[in-house]
């Protein structure tokens, strides 16, 4: 593992080894005249996936917790892209809010947006760091754990496909990349905008896997429609003990983490700002948000950054993947 390679998995864990940044229960003050209406949530991704099960059970939280109705409002498309047109030209007010995922800085930092989500949104709260895993059909007669799964790929080069969500750069990639240059093997990487569209394709057998976290796609994991056969970190977490990681199998790098948060745009008035990001903390804090994080098993990584804390991850990342695109040949 190279140092530039490095250097984002540090900027993550400085956040990991902290834990959330959680200020104590207090009363919430609201500015004068705000909200009088409900605030619409933009969600980059389609209906069904993580960064929608995350919105909805955030907006609940918060109207529970603060009494705020939030409108929910899917925009999928180019890899998370589609949603940023409508946020940017919404006024300023307060009354828009969008949540992104770690795309964001990637976006960014491989030239794809011109907005850095550090600099020109205001990242309210990073409510979710979690790790990926691939997974396959319980059914495959093909290959039925990681070392088939390997060897099947080392067979047949270029012609396994896995479904994803990421472009080029993204985290998605960077660690199938990495995981393909240790291993020697080559997949097809196919992406979906629409989080039911991708978790069909697996199910269907349009793909052969499916590249996602585990929290996503709990309920066919329940329900045996998908099986993990390698999990993306350091070490084997409880609810996964019997599916290898990518260092036991010889992958020698540190996983990239997938983080979501919920942003609100430059510009808004400070008083609605400080007042948004103390709402989003007490929706993270509420039972039903943190009854959700651990069903979707978002509970294993402590989640919770402030709108400090996220400007921090958001620029190591940022910096991080630079370095990244450049040793691996891909910087644009």
């Amino acid at each position: 593992m190279t140092r530039r390679f490095k250097l984002l998995a540090v900027a993550l864990a400085a956040g990991l080894i902290f834990g959330p940044n959680l200020a104590g229960a207090q009363e919430i003050t609201k500015p004068d005249g705000f909200p009088e209406r409900p605030i619409t949530l933009i969600v980059p991704y389609g209906a069904g996936g993580g960064s929608d099960q995350l919105s909805r059970a955030m907006a609940g939280a918060i109207e529970s917790a603060v009494g705020i109705n939030f409108q929910v409002v899917n925009k999928p498309g180019g890899g998370g892209r589609a949603a940023i047109p409508d946020f940017m030209t919404a006024p300023a007010d307060g009354y828009t809010v969008m949540e992104h995922i770690d795309d964001a800085a990637t976006l960014f930092a491989s030239g794809r947006i011109e907005e850095n989500p550090a600099e020109d949104w205001v990242p309210l709260a990073m409510a979710q760091i979690t790790f990926s895993q691939i997974y396959i059909r319980p059914d495959d007669e093909r290959f039925i754990d990681w070392e088939s799964f390997l060897a099947y790929a080392q067979a047949n080069p270029g012609q396994v496909t896995i479904a994803n969500v990421g472009n080029v750069g993204s985290m998605e990639r960077i660690n199938m990349l990495k995981l393909e240059q240790a291993k020697g093997f080559e997949t097809k990487q196919i992406s979906f905008d629409k989080p039911a569209e991708r978790y069909a394709a697996l199910i269907g057998g349009h793909v052969d896997a499916l590249f996602e976290q585990p929290g996503d796609v709990r309920n066919f994991l329940d329900a045996f429609k998908m099986t993990p056969i390698l999990t993306f970190l350091e070490s084997r977490p409880d609810a996964f003990a019997d599916v290898p990681t990518h260092g036991e199998v010889g992958a020698d790098f540190d996983a990239l983490l997938r983080f979501r948060g919920f942003y609100a745009k430059k510009g808004v008035p400070e008083d609605r700002l400080d007042y948004l990001e103390q709402v989003f903390a007490a929706g993270f804090q509420d039972e039903s948000f943190q009854a959700f994080n651990e069903k979707k098993y978002m509970h294993l990584i402590d989640s919770y950054r402030n709108t400090e804390d996220s400007v921090s991850l958001l620029n190591g990342a940022v910096e991080t993947y630079r370095a990244v695109y450049e040793e691996l040949g891909i910087a644009q």
